[in-house]
């Protein structure tokens, strides 16, 4: 198809207009746009369809090109703001979501009183409006409210090993509605900020020292002091066993087939369990050196003729 010609009837005004400008440099940039509005027709196009002038339109699209930079630049100095600061790595997300939400929130009545809405009414119907969503969203309120509880009294942070609601794993987030928990097998768990906020906590990260618990069963035919010291042979030989608070090593109960030596042992935190698995180990291998013999449930009878 070929392209029609534009009249010159039509070319004149905006000849004209380009002469004026280049004639006169100090016309301002919103002159010389309502001259090209009112002589190409596209001023009264604008204003029939939606009440405004083509030079309102741009003007109110540079500022919200320019608003929607500010935006940007905002979120960018707080991203920066968060990684090399030395605010709580738990905080991030939630700092992050509650800026973007006020940021994006003051660009729409930024654009409304530029559009010529009343800001007031706005703010006021948006009041209504957040009432009835409230009531509609009580769970995400009430998950809201309990994110705010556990980054205000700090149960644990993002990092910690913790336990709750019958699962255990390490905190990777805590976000807005729910905090997620990644277990040992590498499993992404979700629980609501309702729920964990209310809940009983066991966080194993706080303090830099934790106890091995451990018990131990022999036979009664192995002398007391001959298991002791295969014990604790093994203790005094581990690397990460601390000396001080010193090892706890004595005979606690008699049980039915066997007697049960319990075994106390600290040790850095971060070494809680490779200590725990190595005494299971080397403990065993210390009684075979010994002849101390671990027993099983069991039954002796005796034939009496």
């Amino acid at each position: 198809m070929s392209a029609t010609p534009i009249p010159s009837e039509t070319l004149g005004p905006v000849t004209e207009i380009l002469d004026n400008v280049a004639g006169d440099t100090s016309d301002s940039v919103t002159d010389v746009l309502n001259e090209v509005a009112n002589s190409t027709g596209l001023s009264e196009l604008f204003r029939n369809f939606t009440g405004l002038t083509l030079s309102r339109v741009i003007s109110i699209a540079i500022l919200a090109v320019c608003c929607i930079l500010v935006i940007k630049v905002v979120q960018r100095f707080l991203n920066r703001l968060l990684t090399r600061g030395k605010v709580e790595k738990s905080l991030h997300s939630f700092l992050r979501n509650s800026v973007n939400i006020l940021l994006w929130f003051l660009f729409v009545l930024i654009m409304a009183s530029a559009i010529g809405i009343d800001v007031t009414s706005l703010v006021a119907v948006l009041s209504v409006a957040g009432l009835a969503v409230s009531l509609a969203v009580q769970g995400s309120l009430s998950n809201l409210a309990g994110g705010i509880q556990v980054l205000t009294a700090k149960p644990f942070k993002v990092g910690d090993y913790i336990e709750t609601n019958s699962v255990s794993g390490t905190v990777q987030e805590i976000g807005m509605a729910h905090t997620k928990l990644v277990t040992v097998d590498n499993k992404l768990i979700y629980i609501p900020n309702s729920e964990i906020s209310g809940a009983k906590i066991i966080n194993y990260n706080p303090e830099e020292r934790r106890r091995v618990d451990l018990v131990f069963s022999a036979s009664y035919d192995d002398a007391t002091e001959k298991v002791i010291f295969a014990i604790r042979e093994v203790i005094d030989a581990h690397p990460m066993a601390l000396k001080d608070p010193e090892p706890f090593v004595r005979l606690s109960a008699f049980q039915d087939s066997c007697i049960d030596y319990t075994v106390r042992v600290w040790c850095e935190t971060g070494n809680y369990w490779t200590l725990y698995y190595d005494l299971l180990e080397q403990v065993r291998a210390s009684f075979d050196r010994h002849g101390v013999t671990m027993t099983y449930p069991h039954m002796n009878v005796h034939i009496q003729s």
